[in-house]
C-alpha cells in the first residue's frame, strides 16, 4: 500500500484561507489595523533575498502588512542590535524576522536574543526555546512547529512513539526534539557523528531528517511503517533522506519539495497573525 503523503503545500494553502479571515476580523475590531511582520535582511545573499520575498508574498496573501528592512553586508553587531531595538519599540510591528545567515562579523545569537519575546514569531530566541521546553507559552521555532502542525493535521499519533531526530541545530533539531517530547514521544537525538546511526534510525516510529546533508539518511535504514519527515532541501530537489525508495515502505512521508518547506513559512505567518491578535484585539 502506498504511503500517505503529508502535503505541506496543501495544508499551508488551506491555512492561508483561515488566516485571511482572521486578519479581516482583526481589521474590523481594530479600526483597520493589520498585523505587520518586519523582515531584516543583512547583506546581499540571493537565497536569503528569495526567502524574504517569499515571506513578504505570504503576508500579502493573508492581508497582513510587511516591513522590509535591508542592511548592508558591512553592518556591525551594534548596528543590527540598534535596528532590532527600534523594531521592538515600534507598536505597529507585531513580528520580527532576522533572516539567517547574517554576515560573519555579526554575533547572530546576540541579535536573535535581542528580539522581544512577544515579537519572536520565528521562535529563535533562547528565552522562547526555554519557555517552549518547559511547556510555557512561546512561539515555536518555525520549521519544527510547522512539522508539528503538519503531523496534527494528518492525525499522526505521537504519544508513546519512538521519535528519532537526526540533526541538532538550534533552530531545527533541538527544538524539534523538545516539541516531540512535549507530545509524549520517546525521543532520540542523533547527528552526523553518532555511532551506528543506521541501527538507531531503524528504531524510529517517527523519523525526522534535519542533518543538512543531501540523502544522508538511507532508505534501507528506515523500518517498515515509519512516519518519515524530511526537513532538508538541496539542489536537484532532494532532501536529507532517500525518499524515492520509501514511498511504499513508510506509512507516511513529507515530499521534497512541498512537504516541510511550505509549513515553515506558513507557521511564521500564523504566529505573526497570533501576535497581532494579542496586540490589537
Amino acid at each position: 500500500m502506498s504511503a500517505l503523503i503529508l502535503d505541506g503545500k496543501a495544508v499551508a494553502k488551506q491555512t492561508e484561507a483561515e488566516l485571511l479571515a482572521r486578519v479581516e476580523q482583526l481589521k474590523a475590531k481594530s479600526g483597520g489595523k493589520t498585523p505587520i511582520l518586519a523582515t531584516i535582511l543583512v547583506g546581499d545573499d540571493p537565497a536569503s533575498a528569495t526567502y524574504v520575498k517569499m515571506k513578504g508574498n505570504a503576508c500579502e496573501r493573508v492581508g497582513m502588512g510587511s516591513m522590509k528592512v535591508e542592511m548592508p553586508s558591512s553592518t556591525t553587531t551594534d548596528e543590527l542590535l540598534a535596528k532590532i531595538d527600534q523594531l521592538n519599540n515600534n507598536p505597529d510591528v507585531h513580528g520580527i524576522l532576522l533572516q539567517h545567515p547574517v554576515p560573519a562579523q555579526i554575533d547572530e545569537r546576540a541579535c536573535f536574543d535581542a528580539i522581544a519575546l512577544s515579537k519572536d514569531v520565528d521562535g529563535v530566541t533562547c528565552l522562547g526555546f526555554g519557555r517552549m521546553s518547559m511547556g510555557e507559552d512561546a512561539y515555536g521555532c518555525a520549521t519544527p512547529q510547522g512539522i508539528m502542525r503538519l503531523l496534527a493535521h494528518y492525525n499522526i499519533d505521537i504519544e508513546g512513539k519512538h521519535a528519532v531526530v537526526v540533526g541538532r541545530s538550534p533552530i531545527l533539531g533541538k527544538p524539534m526534539a523538545q516539541m516531540l517530547l512535549q507530545k509524549h514521544a520517546t525521543v532520540t537525538i542523533c547527528h552526523s557523528r553518532t555511532k551506528d546511526l543506521p541501527s538507531l534510525v531503524g528504531l524510529a516510529d517517527i523519523l525526522v531528517g534535519a542533518v543538512g546533508r543531501p540523502e544522508f539518511i538511507k532508505a534501507d535504514w528506515v523500518k517498515e511503517g515509519a512516519v518519515v519527515i524530511d526537513a532538508g532541501y538541496h539542489p536537484g530537489g532532494v532532501g536529507d533522506i532517500e525518499l524515492s525508495a520509501l514511498t511504499e515502505k513508510a506509512s507516511a512521508y513529507t515530499p521534497v519539495p512541498g512537504g516541510v518547506g511550505p509549513m515553515t513559512i506558513n507557521t511564521l505567518i500564523e504566529q505573526s497573525v497570533k501576535s497581532g491578535e494579542k496586540s490589537l484585539s
